[in-house]
């Protein structure tokens, strides 16, 4: 019989009791032991909910490594994006493996040097990137790798964010300033849809560019007479942004964020959460008037060592949310929507009428879209599940990431806003080189020295 693989939370937010929860699913398999996390109210609800002892309760990862023993098999390690790397290190070095939400880090330094204590301690790292277990993604991996639309001449791929997501999240939310969080807007959502693109096309980047503004939300552009909150304000029911429409009309669709303030009040009234965006709720806060920093839309690219391209545009502010895909091969494309869980697969006939032959995947109708098991199409639980099957021994499956994958991405992430900022083209092998990322082994000699600027 497998033993069973034992975790401490470590920063019990939202995402990670999310992956936590699957050890209310198969608890003969996964238990969660233990609570790392400032908060006393979330400690206490994440004891009574698991069911374990105080003992295995601390204000900190600072606290839990203090002990100077590892007590659990891994660490869930939820805590805020500038918090990833100096919460994770001490606890690798104890010995735990490690299931760490991306962002991971916040710059190449701190990326890079935990890497090394990864390496130096022999630690499993796996990063949250949900997406690779999504059906809508393995599906289209898995048509991929069967060679059916040849080599991938060029990938396009957009990351459209609702207007009431942007607010909650990127204007109004934790990750609205960069300044604070540590975290550009391409990194705090994109690192997911970067990933993605490098592990479709299965080979590394080598250059990126990219461009992007805040285009909606600069300061100049506030309506005449507004006012710095929302419930205030004259435009409270006519605006797209107000608050009160967001959160009052809506209040649950966005619970987990708006009140966390007033989370240590029992099933909190509508009174209760108008007089919390009313007093120092960071939600309150009119979305031109609220220390936004974050860009609003990018668009980056990226060229890969084999020659093929990739495109990623990521926008703020759509009415309707999605990410959409776009694949082009030597012998067919692949084109769907992630929202809609469907995808059409075209391949090149000349003797069809048309000149080529479609089927459409839909994966609602194949019934595996999927909501059961969480956000991000499902894919939350499916990753948390391939996590502890390594842990338990075996193969990971092929959305699985090492903290090598996931470098990639998030480099290139660092290098798009290296080359927005500097508005140039910037060579991303030389770091990867550097770092034992990449070896000339990797990719054909030529295409080396081309791009390495070798030659």
């Amino acid at each position: 019989m497998t033993k069973q693989v034992t975790a401490i939370i470590v920063g019990a937010g939202h995402r990670a009791l999310l992956y936590a929860s699957f050890a209310e699913m198969q608890p003969e398999r996964f238990k969660i032991i233990g609570v790392a996390d400032p908060n006393a109210f979330r400690r206490k609800e994440t004891v009574e909910r698991f069911g374990f002892g105080e003992d295995t309760c601390f204000e900190s990862a600072e606290a839990l490594a203090a002990t100077g023993k590892k007590l659990a098999d891994c660490i869930i390690n939820g805590t805020m994006d500038e918090d990833h790397v100096p919460t994770s290190v001490p606890l690798l070095r104890l010995g735990y493996d490690m299931l760490l939400e991306k962002p991971f880090a916040i710059n190449e330094t701190e990326m890079f040097y935990l890497l090394d204590v990864a390496r130096e301690n022999n630690a499993k790292v796996m990063i949250c990137h949900v997406l690779r277990y999504a059906p809508f993604y393995r599906a289209i991996k898995d048509i991929l790798l069967s060679g059916e639309i040849g080599e991938v001449i060029a990938l396009r791929m957009s990351e459209l964010v609702s207007y009431h997501h942007a607010a909650v999240s990127f204007i109004r939310g934790k990750w609205g300033n960069s300044d604070l969080c540590g975290a550009p807007f391409l990194l705090a959502k994109c690192c997911h849809d970067m990933d993605l693109m490098i592990w479709l096309k299965g080979v590394k980047p080598a250059e990126i560019t990219s461009q992007g503004s805040d285009f909606q939300f600069a300061e100049f552009k506030k309506p005449a007479g507004s006012a710095d909150r929302c419930l205030d304000c004259a435009y409270v029911d006519t605006c797209d942004y107000s608050a009160k429409g967001h959160y009052l009309d809506h209040p649950d669709r966005w619970a987990f964020y708006v009140w966390d303030a007033i989370e240590h009040i029992e099933n909190p009234t509508l009174a209760d959460k108008e007089a919390s965006l009313r007093g120092n709720n960071i939600h309150g806060r009119c979305v031109w008037n609220c220390n936004h920093k974050n860009i609003d839309h990018q668009l980056t690219t990226v060229n890969f060592t084999d020659g093929s391209t990739g495109v990623l545009n990521l926008i703020a502010g759509t009415a309707k949310p999605d990410r959409d895909i776009h694949i082009v091969g030597t012998h067919g494309e692949i084109q769907g929507s992630f929202e809609s869980a469907k995808f059409t697969v075209r391949t090149i006939v000349p003797s069809a009428p048309t000149g080529y032959e479609e089927r459409v995947v839909d994966l609602h109708m194949a019934g595996d879209a999927s909501g059961a098991f969480g956000v991000h199409g499902g894919g939350d639980i499916r990753m948390v599940e391939d996590f502890v099957a390594i842990l338990e021994g075996n193969e990971p499956s092929i959305s699985a990431t090492s903290l090598d994958d996931s470098i990639l991405g998030h480099l290139a992430v660092f290098k798009a806003e290296e080359a927005r900022k500097e508005r140039r083209v910037v060579n991303i092998l030389p770091d990867l080189v550097r770092h034992g990322v990449l070896r000339n082994s990797d990719m054909d000699a030529e295409v080396y020295k081309r791009i390495m600027n070798a030659d």
